[in-house]
């Protein structure tokens, strides 16, 4: 079980029958807004209300890597585009949906919806 406290620390719990073991796997030190796992669980994004991504792989127990800066107040949301790991989608709350390419942050381009976006 994977979740974040509002300080913006990724924490883990292993839990087996009645017993569990807490783990911190990372600190972005900004609020987490959502957590996402890629399509074949190797990856989490974790997302900040500030535009910010990171990724944190699981299986490899390093630190959050910053992938994206949108730096926009506007920002809602964020997933990987499917199939696979190497892209991002975003959308802010003006409806612009953007395509990222995740190994270095490369903005790949956009769409705008023309409508305001809400989460629900």
């Amino acid at each position: 079980l994977y979740f974040s406290a509002q300080e913006g620390i990724l924490i883990f719990y292993h839990i087996k029958d009645l017993q569990y073991e807490m783990k911190i796997c990372a600190d972005i030190s900004q609020p987490i807004s959502s957590l996402i796992f890629s399509p074949d669980y190797t990856s989490l994004l974790l997302l900040t209300d500030q535009g910010k991504v990171y990724s944190y792989k699981p299986a490899h127990s390093g630190e959050a890597v910053k992938l994206l800066d949108i730096c926009s107040s506007c920002f809602l949301a964020a997933d990987f585009l499917s199939p696979g790991n190497k892209y991002c989608v975003s959308v802010t709350i003006s409806g612009e949906v953007q395509v990222w390419f995740l190994e270095d942050g490369t903005f790949l381009g956009k769409l705008n919806l023309d409508t305001e976006v809400h989460v629900t």
